[in-house]
C-alpha cells in the first residue's frame, strides 16, 4: 500500500473531523458516542500501524514506506520511516488507545476533548514520519496547540499559568530552530530531508563580531536546534515547565505528555543533530553530557522532597531523560541504542505511572501523598500494578527500564567516565523517591476514614494496564525486539557521524600546523 504512512497518520484527524462535523448535542449519549468513537479510530490507527511495523526491513538502514508529492510551490509532501522513527511510530499508535480509555470518566466537553486527543495523535505521527524540513516543523508546532488547549480547559486549578508556561517555553525554543532550517535551505538549496542528510555543512572556524567559533556554520545551527529540542525534552536548566504542566493536566493529557511528546525532543537530536551536526555535536558533546549528569542528580534530589505525586513521576521524567540526551551524545552503539530504548521505556513506564496516580485521583480527588497510606488493604490489585511500574522506573532487572539505563550508562562509561559514575548515582536516586512514594501511598496500616470504602481498580482500568504490563516485561527480557530494529539505523548513523568529525579533524590539522 502506497499511502500507508499517510493512512496511519491521518485516520485520527479524521475521525475528528467526523466528530466536529456531525456529532451534535452535549448530553450523555452523545459524550459516549463521542468517547467510542475516538477509541475505535485510535484502536484502527494502531491495526493498521502493524502493517507498518511487520512491513519494515529490520535490515536496511535507509527510509522505507517513502511516499512524495508535490504541496506548494517548491515544498514537498513527503514521509517516510527508518529505524529511528519507525517504533516511536508504534509508540503512539499503541499508547492513544490506552489514553483514550483513561478519558472515559470525563464529563466536561467530551466531544472536543477527543478531538483535542485525534488531532494531537496526528500530529506526533506526523512529526515521526515527515520527511521535509517545512512539514516536520508543522508538525512539530502544531502539536502545541492541542496539549495547549488539553492543559488550558481540563486541567487542574492553576491550569491557565500551566498552559501558557508550556506554550511560551516550547514555542519560543523553536522559533531559533526555524531560523536554522531557513539557514538551511539557503545553504543547500533543499528542504528534503534524506538529501540534508548527505550535505556537509560548513565545520571550519568561523569569525563572527570577533569571535572565533569552533565547529563554524553547523556550530549555529546545532545552538538553534538544541534550544528547540532541549527545551521539549526537557534538558535541565529549562526544564520547569515540566512538572506545572503534569501537575495541572488532566490524567490523559500527562500520560502522552510524558510518553510521546517528550520523545519528540530526543527524535530531534537523532533526526538533526547528531547526523546533519555531527562537528558541532561531539564539540558540544561535553556541554551535553554534564548537563544530563546534573539533570539526573538535581532532578531526582527535587524529586525526594515532592509532596504531590504528578509532581515527582514529573521530575523522574526529567532524571530520566538525562540518561537519554547522554546516551545519543555517547554518539556509539550502546548509547544510542540505550537512549532510543529507553525513550520507549519510559513511554510504557511513564503513561502507567500517570495513570496509576489517576486510578486514586478519580477516586479521592486529590494528589497530596499525605492525603494515602495502606491502600493495599483496600486495593491489593492497584498495589501490586503500582509496585510493578514502581520496580520498572527504578530499573530492576527484568523490566524495560534496566535495558535503557545500562546501554546507556555502558555507551557514556566508553567516552567520560567521570559522568558516567555521576549519573550512575541517579540509579541510587531514583529507588530512594519511587520506593518513598510507593510506601507512603500503598504500605502501612488503613487509618485515614477517607479511605476506608475506597474501591479496587475495575474492569476498565485493568484493561487499560494489562499492554503496558505486557510490554514492560517482554522488552525488559527481549531487548532484541528493539535493538534489532534499530540496530542498522544506528550503526549507519554512528558510521557517518565519526568519519565526518575523523575528516573535520584531519581538515583543521594543516591550519593548526600553519598557525603555529
Amino acid at each position: 500500500m502506497g499511502n500507508l504512512l499517510s493512512l496511519v497518520t491521518f485516520i485520527p484527524a479524521v475521525a475528528a473531523a467526523i466528530l466536529a462535523l456531525f456529532l451534535r448535542g452535549s448530553d450523555e449519549a452523545s459524550a459516549r458516542n463521542a468517547k467510542w468513537l475516538a477509541l475505535a479510530a485510535t484502536v484502527l490507527t494502531f491495526l493498521v500501524s502493524l502493517k507498518l511495523l511487520f512491513g519494515f526491513d529490520p535490515h536496511a538502514a535507509g527510509f522505507q514506506f517513502v511516499e512524495e508529492r508535490t504541496w506548494i510551490a517548491g515544498l514537498h509532501y513527503k514521509m517516510g520511516v527508518d529505524g529511528l522513527s519507525v517504533l516511536f511510530v508504534m509508540l503512539t499508535t499503541a499508547l492513544m488507545p490506552l489514553t483514550i480509555g483513561a478519558c472515559w470518566t470525563v464529563e466536561s466537553r467530551v466531544k472536543e476533548y477527543m478531538i483535542a486527543f485525534l488531532v494531537l495523535e496526528t500530529l506526533m505521527l506526523g512529526t515521526f514520519a515527515a520527511l521535509d524540513l517545512v512539514l516536520f516543523y508543522l508538525f512539530f508546532e502544531a502539536g502545541l496547540i492541542p496539549m495547549f488547549l488539553i492543559i488550558g480547559i481540563w486541567g487542574g486549578q492553576n491550569r491557565i499559568y500551566a498552559a501558557f508556561k508550556f506554550f511560551l517555553y516550547t514555542f519560543l525554543g523553536s522559533v531559533l530552530m526555524l531560523v536554522a532550517m531557513i539557514a538551511m535551505y539557503v545553504q543547500a538549496g533543499t528542504t528534503d530531508i534524506p538529501t540534508l542528510l548527505a550535505f556537509k555543512f560548513s565545520a571550519g572556524p568561523l569569525h563572527l563580531m570577533g569571535w572565533q567559533i569552533a565547529g563554524g556554520v553547523q556550530t549555529l545551527l546545532w545552538l538553534a536546534f538544541f534550544a528547540s529540542f532541549a527545551v521539549k525534552m526537557p534538558m535541565w536548566p529549562v526544564h520547569t515547565w515540566l512538572p506545572d504542566a503534569h501537575v495541572q493536566a488532566p490524567t490523559a493529557g500527562s500520560v502522552v505528555l510524558a510518553a510521546i511528546l517528550l520523545k519528540m525532543g530526543g527524535y530531534g537530536f537523532l533526526r538533526f543533530s547528531l547526523p546533519m551536526f555531527p562537528v558541532a555535536s561531539h564539540l558540544l558533546g561535553p556541554l551535553v553530557f554534564w548537563m544530563s549528569a546534573i539533570a539526573i542528580v538535581y532532578t531526582s534530589l527535587v524529586a525526594l522532597v515532592q509532596e504531590d505525586m504528578k509532581k515527582l513521576i514529573a521530575y523522574s521524567s526529567v532524571a530520566h531523560m538525562g540518561y537519554v540526551t547522554m546516551g545519543l551524545f555517547a554518539a556509539n552503539q550502546q548509547g544510542i541504542d540505550g537512549a532510543i530504548f529507553q525513550m520507549l521505556s519510559h513511554g510504557f513506564v511513564s503513561g502507567a505511572l500517570f495513570l496509576c496516580v489517576g486510578v486514586v485521583y478519580d477516586r479521592m480527588h486529590t494528589r497530596e501523598i499525605s492525603a494515602y497510606g495502606g491502600l493495599v488493604n483496600r486495593m491489593p490489585k492497584y498495589a501490586l500494578v503500582f509496585m510493578f511500574f514502581t520496580m520498572a522506573n527504578v530499573g530492576l532487572p527484568g523490566t524495560s527500564g534496566f535495558v535503557g539505563e545500562f546501554l546507556t550508562l555502558m555507551g557514556i562509561f566508553q567516552v567520560n567516565t567521570w559522568v558516567a559514575a555521576v549519573a550512575t548515582t541517579g540509579v541510587i536516586f531514583s529507588a530512594s523517591y519511587a520506593l518513598w512514594l510507593y510506601r507512603r501511598v500503598t504500605l502501612g496500616a488503613l487509618v485515614k476514614e477517607a479511605l476506608k470504602s475506597i474501591t479496587d481498580m475495575d474492569l476498565r482500568e485493568k484493561v487499560i494496564f494489562a499492554p503496558l504490563v505486557a510490554m514492560t516485561l517482554l522488552l525488559g527480557v527481549y531487548p532484541s525486539l528493539v535493538t534489532d530494529i534499530t540496530g542498522p539505523a544506528v550503526a549507519a548513523l554512528v558510521q557517518s557521524y565519526h568519519t565526518q568529525v575523523a575528516e573535520a579533524a584531519q581538515a583543521a590539522a594543516p591550519t593548526q600546523l600553519a598557525q603555529n
